[in-house]
């Protein structure tokens, strides 16, 4: 049975399972130098799943103009210095075009066919002729190489995966444990293990072409408009 995004532990846990307060304590990943190595200084970025601004802030401090999404009025109320945007990624119309869209999180690994097409109808919708659309997701030989306990520890704040199970072929129910100082917090999701050929033929679905790799771990793909 695919199992239902769901979170535990101190402070507010948005509805698809993240702990507010947790997110509020992490720092950025490499996500703003992905950013700048593709769109030039100055340009205008929509950031689809904002969440608490981990990486809308650093992106401002570029000088980056950032519009931040997100359904968790929880999260976008840590934002700062950047237009918010309460709502539905599937949902989103602004009726604006940005010089690069992003999607981070894995977000694009979710298991239903319709609500991955809706976040790339998304990204499609509103990336600006010779645009640039980057998305973070989970590659295949990622998802192989999942175990049980696997995580880190940085700055007193451990992250690891505390259960895992494929109840689907392709379809992994996950939930990861995090740890700062006294506190601890779960957060439980579904996955889909997504091939090269199923992303592209995604990206395609709405518009859009797998352009190239961002990084050497394949983590973070550039798609543009196929047109």
């Amino acid at each position: 049975m695919i199992q239902p995004n769901s979170g535990t532990g101190p402070g507010a846990i948005t509805r698809d399972g993240s702990p507010v307060d947790f997110y509020t304590r992490l720092k950025p990943n490499g996500e703003p130098e992905v950013v700048a190595g593709v769109v030039p200084a100055g340009g205008s970025v929509l950031e689809l799943g904002s969440g608490v601004g981990r990486v809308t802030h650093p992106l401002l401090e570029r000088g980056y103009e950032v519009v931040a999404v997100d359904e968790s009025a929880e999260m976008l109320a840590h934002v700062r210095g950047a237009e918010t945007v309460h709502a539905r990624v599937q949902d989103l119309r602004l009726e604006r075009r940005f010089d690069a869209v992003m999607l981070a999180s894995q977000l694009v690994n979710i298991v239903e066919d319709a609500d991955r097409r809706g976040l790339l109808d998304a990204c499609a919708r509103h990336v600006a002729p010779g645009g640039s659309v980057l998305i973070q997701w989970l590659p295949p030989e990622r998802h192989d190489t999942w175990r049980i306990g696997q995580g880190r520890t940085e700055d007193g704040i451990t992250v690891e995966l505390a259960e895992l199970a494929e109840v689907l072929p392709g379809v992994f129910n996950a939930t990861m444990r995090y740890a700062w100082d006294e506190m601890v917090w779960t957060q439980s999701f579904a996955s889909r293990r997504l091939t090269d050929q199923d992303l592209a033929d995604d990206l395609a679905a709405t518009g859009l072409r797998l352009a190239r790799f961002l990084t050497d771990d394949r983590t973070w793909v550039l798609a543009v408009p196929a047109t």
